[in-house]
């Protein structure tokens, strides 16, 4: 076999091999796939700048991501993320891809994990997601990210802790005067009754179960919301992004609804990794919120090395 023949060998193994990652990624929802094919094809946008625990717990870390792009006036913008699993499963360094992601975009990430399972019941997920929001703002300063101008985005009951950060106002105290906006991606907010069985393992012992529903904290002050779901979501439904919007409405909050047709729970997340991103309707739509309520300024300094 000649070199032009072994090289079309290869490549059909690669591209193969690239094809099986993507079926499993897309029919398994795998979020480490995901990371693993972004990790092959994405360039180089965002490096690990800080890595640390603020808890005993083995899930109470956190890792914070800067664009390798040239900083801008007054630091980085940072974007805070929590990850889904219902409160049970999920690894914040599954997560480089959104980093990534979000890197190219100019903004700096946070990757916070939280308690999960028994250790994690209501409210401890909420203490884990605001403790580790402290961790990251402050190691911000020492890597040009500007701690009072953060958005908190979550996947799934990641979404749902960044909504009860971002309406409670117990969770986040005086810091929460630092939040732009919340962004949730198939969250759910309004679930009592209890019928899932992580739903009952995490707040059905808590005696007040209305007091663990983000739609009962909907308020005019809080900091804007992008509320994005798909229509074909089975596992966390549309009508609690619709409800929590129309909740916010009516206090006269802000609260932009997004329903991306025929889009299925793991889609918001899977379109924001390569090579999935050629559907655009959940990054534009996220990039479109962030440009509104935490703007980038031009690149003036040189990235930190």
């Amino acid at each position: 076999m000649g070199w032009l023949g072994w090289t079309g060998t290869v490549l059909v193994f690669v591209l193969a091999a690239v094809a099986c990652l993507v079926f499993w990624a897309t029919t398994t929802n795998s979020v480490l796939t995901l990371d693993r094919v972004d990790y092959t094809v994405s360039r180089n946008t965002a490096r690990l700048a800080a890595s640390g625990r603020y808890g005993d717990d083995p899930q109470q870390k956190a890792r914070l991501y800067v664009p390798t792009a040239p900083a801008p006036a007054g630091g980085y913008p940072l974007v805070a993320f929590y990850h889904g699993g219902s409160w049970q499963s999920g690894d914040p360094d599954e997560y480089g891809f959104l980093a990534r992601r979000l890197g190219a975009e100019g903004y700096a990430t946070a990757l916070i994990g939280y308690r999960l399972g028994e250790n994690g019941r209501f409210p401890k997920m909420l203490e884990d997601s605001a403790a580790g929001l402290r961790w990251a703002l402050g190691h911000a300063s020492a890597h040009h990210v500007d701690p009072a101008r953060v958005v908190l985005i979550g996947h799934s009951a990641g979404a749902y802790n960044a909504a009860m950060l971002t309406l409670d106002q117990q969770w986040l105290g005086p810091d929460r005067a630092r939040l732009a906006g919340m962004v949730g991606l198939a969250g759910p907010y309004d679930f009592y009754p209890f019928r899932w069985d992580s739903a009952r393992l995490s707040f059905g012992s808590w005696p007040d179960p209305q007091a663990t529903q983000p739609i009962g904290f909907a308020r005019k002050d809080a900091a804007p919301l992008l509320l994005l779901t798909g229509t074909a979501d089975q596992t966390v439904r549309p009508r609690n992004s619709a409800a929590l919007a129309k909740a916010m409405a009516a206090a006269g909050g802000r609260a932009e609804l997004v329903e991306i047709a025929g889009m299925t729970h793991g889609g918001p997340i899977i379109t924001l990794a390569r090579p999935f991103d050629r559907d655009r309707r959940v990054a534009d739509a996220l990039f479109g919120f962030l440009a509104k309520v935490l703007p980038a300024s031009s690149p003036v300094q040189p990235a930190p090395s």
